[in-house]
């Protein structure tokens, strides 16, 4: 739909273009909310498997010099 099409002829919102505007509103807001969280749980994901890797690496280190005595 058209912004032309949804104001009246004096240029005042007509009540069913406002409530189109509100629902796209909030369909928008809770999109940017769904990749928000999507973000922040791929973001702890990453940290995790940065720590385990490091954990590992750190590990392996250790037995090499070990078994090195």
């Amino acid at each position: 739909m058209r912004s032309e099409d949804v104001r009246a002829g004096d240029g005042v919102w007509d009540d069913e273009g406002r409530e189109v505007l509100r629902r796209a509103d909030r369909a928008t807001r809770r999109g940017w909310a769904a990749i928000a969280g999507v973000t922040g749980l791929l973001g702890c994901a990453l940290v995790t498997f940065l720590v385990v890797a490091l954990l590992a690496v750190l590990g392996g280190v250790y037995v090499v010099m070990v078994g090195n005595r």
